[in-house]
């Protein structure tokens, strides 16, 4: 009899910003392979990498299916062909696909993963760990998508979100899509806080839907399978869609700035956090964004809060001495900046008082009194009472000790909504009845 062995299957790098997606691919394989009786033994994997990367593609995200087959070089051949199927290469895709035959992943995979969650990883490293455990693998263009098909297999979950991504049909491909506003305004407050960032109530504005021409319908993010399933019964649209898929993913976890940021992992495009002290007064300018020095282990660090975060105002009320962390992804330097964070969230650990000094007060008038000239003190203007010094005044400072995140509209994939502060989700049970997966019949 046939060994049964588990196959690990990763991928990246298939979409291009003209079309298609690598979880539209990750839903065409699982179609096929659910086809062919073929056990999963998780979710499918979506994992938002690094969002700084300047040559990412929307989320920066690649897939990972985790089966037990009789056959793997059969599936592999057929996955294949799928990838280079659905990889829009003619438009710049880079696509990279891994196999990996074993249940227990190395390592050196993990490390891999943790990397390209904060850093900018060169293609050259994937291809040598390729090497290194001569895996079974595929990429047409430069390799690129190498990476992300790795660590995608190699990411080690702490926390974890699900996604439910709707697909449209070939035909609506590229063409407007249209969704009930009040239905994902009802779906939001029915399901909450069991899905998140579905609308903003503030601007009245849908953020399922995305605007590309790629073939998503819209994506539910949430914590559990059932809640999801529940959101699209509530939405409605005209479109008939093509189905779903559920995946697993990080995306609400923050997960690219658990790292700290130093003088030594300064480097351009990488994310993660830093604590330190306000050094310089907030400068705006034109545009409304803010900038701003913080000294961190005798080190001075430039930051950058642009006005679409709605973090500008957060910003612009630092005073020197502040105790802050800040977390973002570091711009390169420019002939006018140094190497600068852009800041995705801003925790206040510590107010410094606000004191200025102020010409004094005369008690019997309750009027400020007006300078008579260097060194010659203070007097009353309307009683004629004198007074030697100034007095110093404490200013109500406009922040508290709290963490302040990006308005709604421009959280990332990774951005960690406040409704889930403090929230570990390490419980979502696999399901291989495949109610994660479903295609419309029609």
């Amino acid at each position: 009899m046939i060994k049964e062995s588990v196959l690990n299957i990763g991928f990246d790098d298939t979409d291009s910003p003209t079309g298609m997606c690598t979880t539209f691919l990750a839903y065409k394989i699982v179609d096929l392979l659910q086809k062919q009786k073929t056990e999963f033994l998780d979710f499918p994997k979506l994992i938002r990498f690094n969002p700084n990367i300047p040559w990412k593609t929307r989320g920066n995200g690649a897939v990972s299916l985790k089966i037990k087959t009789r056959n793997p070089s059969k599936i592999k051949n057929q996955i294949k062909n799928l990838v280079s199927k659905y990889s829009d290469i003619k438009n710049g895709a880079n696509p990279g696909l891994v196999f990996f035959e074993s249940d227990a992943i190395p390592s050196e995979f993990t490390k891999f993963s943790n990397l390209a969650l904060w850093q900018l990883i060169n293609r050259n490293d994937a291809k040598k760990l390729v090497k290194k455990f001569n895996l079974d693998f595929f990429y047409e263009g430069n390799g690129q998508g190498l990476v992300g098909a790795i660590s995608a297999i190699g990411y080690d979950f702490h926390d974890h979100t699900l996604e439910l991504l709707s697909y449209r049909k070939k035909t609506k491909f590229g063409t407007k899509r249209k969704i009930s506003v009040n239905s994902v305004k009802e779906m939001q407050e029915k399901t909450f806080p069991y899905t998140f960032n579905s609308f903003d109530v503030k601007k009245d504005r849908v953020l399922i839907t995305p605007h590309g021409p790629d073939p998503v319908f819209y994506g539910i993010r949430g914590e559990n399978v059932n809640s999801l399933v529940d959101a699209t019964k509530i939405l409605k649209s005209n479109e008939k869609l093509d189905g779903y898929m559920i995946f697993k993913s990080n995306q609400g976890t923050g997960d690219h700035l658990k790292n700290e940021l130093n003088f030594e992992t300064m480097k351009p495009y990488a994310s993660g956090t830093l604590n330190g002290i306000v050094s310089s007064i907030p400068k705006i300018v034109k545009g409304g964004h803010v900038f701003f020095t913080i000294i961190s282990k005798n080190h001075e660090f430039w930051c950058a809060v642009y006005k679409e975060t709605g973090l500008s105002t957060i910003a612009s009320n630092l005073i020197i001495g502040d105790d802050i962390s800040i977390g973002g992804g570091v711009r390169k330097a420019s002939k006018n900046f140094p190497r600068i964070i852009n800041l995705e969230f801003i925790k206040i650990l510590n107010l410094k008082k606000n004191l200025i000094s102020s010409n004094p007060l005369c008690k019997k008038c309750n009027k400020k009194m007006k300078s008579k000239g260097q060194n010659q003190g203070f007097q009353c203007v309307i009683c004629g009472k004198k007074n030697s010094k100034k007095i110093i005044v404490e200013i109500p400072r406009q922040l508290k000790k709290q963490l302040y995140i990006p308005k709604i509209s421009a959280h990332r994939h990774l951005t960690r909504p406040l409704q889930r502060t403090g929230l570990i989700n390490k419980d979502s049970k696999f399901d291989k009845t495949l109610s994660w997966f479903c295609v419309y019949r029609t």
